[in-house]
């Protein structure tokens, strides 16, 4: 292998495993995800943590602002009391939103 492939490859292996350790400072902690509660109705188009009804996958798929089948970890009791353009956030799914 010549030199500038050998350095292509290792550069390519760093981007890798500095993606990987940006995704896992992302992540919340099993403790702190204790302290939270899925909340529906209050994310922005985009910024969802995770479903986002038919048609989309997961995080950040949902497709309009306070979509009610979209969900956010918030802090556990404050769900209902986020208030939206479109209303409060719900701890089950909003239909029709």
């Amino acid at each position: 292998m010549n030199t500038p492939l050998k350095m292509m490859i290792g550069a390519g292996a760093l981007l890798a495993l500095g993606a990987n350790a940006a995704a896992a400072q992302n992540r919340p902690t099993a403790q702190q995800e204790n302290a939270m509660e899925k909340c529906y109705g209050v994310a922005k188009a985009g910024q969802n943590d995770c479903a986002a009804g038919p048609g989309t996958t997961c995080a950040a798929t949902s497709v309009r602002d306070y979509q009610g089948n979209s969900w956010k970890l918030v802090a556990k009791g404050t769900c209902a009391s986020i208030q939206t353009p479109k209303g409060n956030g719900s701890l089950t799914a909003i239909p029709n939103r």
